[in-house]
Parts: C-alpha cells; sequence; structure tokens
C-alpha cells in the first residue's frame, strides 16, 4: 500500500516534467516555423489573413469604432483575440499582429491533445505521438504563422474533446463548465463548433450521472450562437445576414452562377463532395500520416475508444456538407477545374487522424511507448522533408496573392510618399485596406462601409460631400466599382493608375 500511495506523487510528478518538456518543445517549433515565415513575408499572403488583421484593427481603429466593426460572415473570437497585438501600429503595419495569437494556439492545441490522447489510450507515450503528428505537419506549421481561423477553432476543439473526457472519468462540474468554454470558443471562432453542440450533449447525456449537467451544457454551449444570431440582428436587422446576407457564401456564389460561372465540384453531389474533400486531405495530411490514422483507427474501434475519433470526425463530416449543400468550394491542382482554392479545409482531418494513429503506439510494450511515438512522428516528418513537399496552403496562398501583393505595394509605396496625416482616404472595406497597412495609414483616417451612415451619406451624394463638404482628401478603389464611380462624380483627379495582370486595376484619386 505504501508503494502504491508513493508511486501516484512519482506519476504526477513525471506527467508534469513531461508536459512542460513538450510545451517547450511546441513552442519552439510554433515560434521557428512562425518566425521563418513572418520574416519571408508569408504570413498575410492568404487574402483572408489580411481581412482577419484589418477587421480587428478597425474594431478600435476607426471613424465609428465599436462592436459593429466586427461586421458579419465571419465569427468575432478570432478577431477580438488579435486586437491587443493590432492595436500596436508596428505589430499592424507588418502582421506580427497576426502571427503571435496563433502560434499560442498551436501550443494550446497540441498540449489539449496530448492530454486528451493520455485519457483516452491511458499512455503518455500515446499523448506524445498525438500532440507530435499534429506539431510535424507542414500545412499546420504554416496555418499558425497566419491570423487564419484554423488554429483557433483546432485549439478550441482540442480542449473540448479534453474536457468532454475530464467528465467522463471524474463527473465534476468544473468539467461541464470547461467543456461550455470551450465550445463558445469553437462556436465562436467558426460555424462548424455550432455543429458539435448536439453531439457533445448527446455524449453528456450518455455519460453523466446527474442529467442537471447536460442542461447546463446546453444552455451555456448555447450562448456563443445565440450571441451572434443577436449581433446580426441589431446590427443588420437579420438574425442570419451571416448565412444569406449579400456577403454570404450563399449568396456570393448564387451571383457567380447567374452572371455564368460553373457549379462548383460536389454542388448537391455527395459522392463528388467526399471525393474531392478526400483527395485535399491527402494533399493536407500526406499519405503516412492518413495510413498511420487508418490502421489506428481499427485498433482504438477494437478496444472500444470511439468517442474521441468521433467527436474530432465531425468537422471533416461537416465540410463535406458544406460542399454538398451551401456553395462551399474545394479547389485542387489535379482534379478539375485544376486550381488551388480553400484547401486548408482539409485541416481537419489532421488532428483526427494524429489521434487515431496515437492508438498504435498502445501495441507495443509500455516501456516502449515514448520511443515508438518519436518513430512515428518523425517518420511522418520525414515524408514531407524526403519528397520535397511543401505546404500545399502556403502553396495556395503564394499563387492566388501574387497579383494581390503587388498592386498593394506599390499603392503603398504611392500613398505613403503623397498622403499627410489626416489628410482622409474613402476606399471599398477588404482588399484595398491592405494598401492603407502597408503604408501606415490609421483607419481612422479612412471612410468605408463598414461607417454606415457618413459612407452611405457619400456615396450618395459624392458631389456634396466629398467635394464640397471636403470629407476626404484622397480616394482608393478598383476601377469601375461604386467609390470609382463616386470619386469620379466629386471631380476627383486620377493621380495613380495601377495596373497588374490577373488583377482589377486600381485607382488612386486626389482632390485638388
Amino acid at each position: 500500500m505504501r508503494a502504491s500511495k508513493s508511486s501516484a506523487p512519482s506519476r504526477r510528478s513525471s506527467l508534469a516534467g513531461v508536459a512542460l518538456i513538450l510545451a517547450a518543445l511546441l513552442s519552439v517549433i510554433g515560434i521557428g516555423a512562425a518566425w521563418w515565415c513572418f520574416t519571408h513575408g508569408y504570413s498575410l499572403y492568404y487574402g483572408d489573413a489580411e481581412a482577419h488583421l484589418n477587421i480587428a484593427r478597425r474594431i478600435l481603429d476607426s471613424r465609428t469604432p465599436g462592436p459593429e466593426q466586427i461586421g458579419t460572415v465571419w465569427l468575432p473570437l478570432p478577431h477580438l483575440l488579435l486586437v491587443p497585438f493590432v492595436m500596436h501600429d508596428g505589430w499592424w503595419h507588418n502582421g506580427l499582429a497576426g502571427v503571435l495569437p496563433s502560434v499560442a494556439c498551436f501550443v494550446i492545441a497540441g498540449m489539449f491533445l496530448f492530454s486528451a490522447a493520455r485519457r483516452l489510450y491511458g499512455s503518455m507515450g500515446a499523448g506524445l505521438a498525438v500532440a507530435l503528428l499534429f506539431a510535424f505537419n507542414p500545412n499546420i506549421l504554416y496555418l499558425q504563422a497566419t491570423p487564419m481561423t484554423e488554429l483557433p477553432f483546432l485549439a478550441s476543439l482540442a480542449a473540448l474533446l479534453w474536457a468532454t473526457l475530464w467528465f467522463r472519468d471524474t463527473q465534476s462540474l468544473w468539467a461541464v463548465l470547461a467543456a461550455a468554454a470551450a465550445s463558445n470558443a469553437a462556436s465562436l471562432t467558426r460555424y462548424e463548433g455550432w455543429f458539435l453542440i448536439p453531439f457533445v450533449c448527446l455524449y453528456l447525456l450518455v455519460t453523466t450521472k446527474q442529467k442537471h449537467h447536460v442542461i447546463l451544457f446546453a444552455v451555456l454551449a448555447a450562448l456563443g450562437p445565440l450571441a451572434w444570431l443577436a449581433h446580426n440582428q441589431y446590427y443588420y436587422s437579420n438574425a442570419l445576414e451571416f448565412y444569406n446576407g449579400p456577403y454570404s457564401a450563399a449568396a456570393i456564389y448564387k451571383r457567380q452562377l447567374a452572371q455564368g460561372g460553373f457549379p462548383y465540384p460536389g454542388d448537391h453531389d455527395w459522392i463528388m463532395a467526399a471525393r474531392y474533400y478526400l483527395a485535399a486531405s491527402r494533399w493536407i495530411a500526406g499519405w503516412p500520416l492518413l495510413i498511420l490514422g487508418a490502421a489506428g483507427t481499427v485498433v482504438a474501434l477494437a478496444r472500444k475508444i470511439r468517442w474521441g475519433l468521433f467527436l474530432l470526425f465531425l468537422p471533416p463530416l461537416f465540410y463535406v456538407w458544406s460542399m454538398h449543400s451551401s456553395g462551399t468550394p474545394i479547389f485542387l491542382p489535379d482534379l478539375p477545374p485544376y486550381a488551388w482554392y480553400n484547401t486548408r479545409y482539409a485541416i481537419a482531418v489532421v488532428p483526427f487522424a494524429a489521434l487515431a494513429g496515437g492508438a498504435l503506439v498502445t501495441l507495443v510494450p509500455g516501456r516502449f511507448h515514448v520511443t515508438a511515438s518519436i518513430i512515428l512522428a518523425l517518420a511522418t516528418a520525414g515524408f514531407w522533408s524526403f519528397h520535397g513537399s511543401s505546404s500545399i496552403s502556403w502553396r495556395e496562398s503564394e499563387i492566388n496573392s501574387k497579383a494581390r501583393r503587388a498592386w498593394t505595394a506599390e499603392g503603398a509605396r504611392f500613398l505613403a510618399h503623397e498622403y499627410r496625416p489626416g489628410s482622409g482616404i474613402i476606399f471599398p472595406f477588404g482588399d484595398l485596406t491592405g494598401v492603407l497597412r502597408e503604408a501606415g495609414i490609421p483607419l481612422c483616417e479612412g471612410l468605408h462601409e463598414g461607417n454606415g451612415v457618413a459612407f452611405d451619406s457619400a456615396m450618395a451624394r459624392p458631389d456634396l460631400l466629398l467635394r464640397e463638404g471636403g470629407l476626404v482628401e484622397w480616394g482608393l478603389a478598383f476601377s469601375g466599382d461604386a467609390v470609382d464611380a463616386a470619386l469620379q462624380r466629386a471631380g476627383f483627379t486620377l493621380r495613380r493608375h495601377i495596373v497588374v495582370k490577373g488583377a482589377p486595376v486600381v485607382e488612386v484619386y486626389h482632390r485638388d
């Protein structure tokens, strides 16, 4: 009995030591990869990355600061996480503000996956394998070097898995509260978080000894989606603005079809949607991890380990459903239309395959678990190294951003030289906001759609408010858009005409 009592503190001490080492290792990996991407200028290659950074900035740096600047369609938590960093002018101008929260989420995701796998498999070595299989994926490493939403969601998902397993083992009220917090973080980051809530409720209902725990979780987990519905209702008079409003994915897709565009692969075709998602998974996860995941799934199911795999498999299912029913596309270079778009959606496969792959460690004697985990992780990392394969997420962002980066840089150089602080500039919020960021122009000096009545009035009467009223001295627009037309009506002088192959023409105007 004495040996048993003395061994418990020893095990806890050993676990704490391994956890600290793993956290340090994940930090070194994440910071190293992020710094390399940042110093090479890759962190804002995604147009969405640029947009997330600037939306976070305009929450406080705006003519009309406040919650309305969060906007619609994109959920708010990633932008709120960025606010403390993006308000540092230097970090906003160079993009570093977008990197820091993502690296933190990478470390958090790895640590929660480690803790969840250790509970599932009863093996510290299996937990280590899962964390390393996750961390050594180059697409994970690239996305955690950007202000994209994938890493905050994966961190929330891993925390939710850990919290539900904690509740299963302890029936603790604190575990319920932790699960609700993780669920809200997921549902305020990406919409697949909403999809998870009913399944988690069912799992808690099966495992709980006190039914009021399930009711408490359901009520608390619903707060995130309800808050977003209320935000959309209050600011846009439509609770479903994010789903069916003019900037929603469904509305954009409908406009493209009306203009003669082609249907997306998988649109109302389950087989095609699954085929494209599986193909994207091969590009994102790599064959070794997929094979390890498939083999590990067999081992885990044979040992009746189901919940962890089921929960982590739900996001990939959600994406297939979205491709089928919501106008969400994935384009791949080896499938029609032979392009690169949204390949990162398959990143959801990585934590699932990593968790399943961890089951293979349990096939060897316990004293070899850590060694087996290192071998598995190095084998997947070696695949990427020896085959010279780069991150398809990086490749997609690099290809699709060439033209945007070129005109952004040219427009920023011009305005940085010509623009006087306080002059004011009207522009459509979106890709063009990157010009202001690179030029070092505060967004509070800009006038855009997010400023509501002031912008709408200027667009309705540019001759009065832009020319005579002098609201702004400069204008930035895409040739032929509504802002371009308003600036011409106001008699602004075209000062710069930026033409880049494969991109819309950018116009820079000045009021004489």
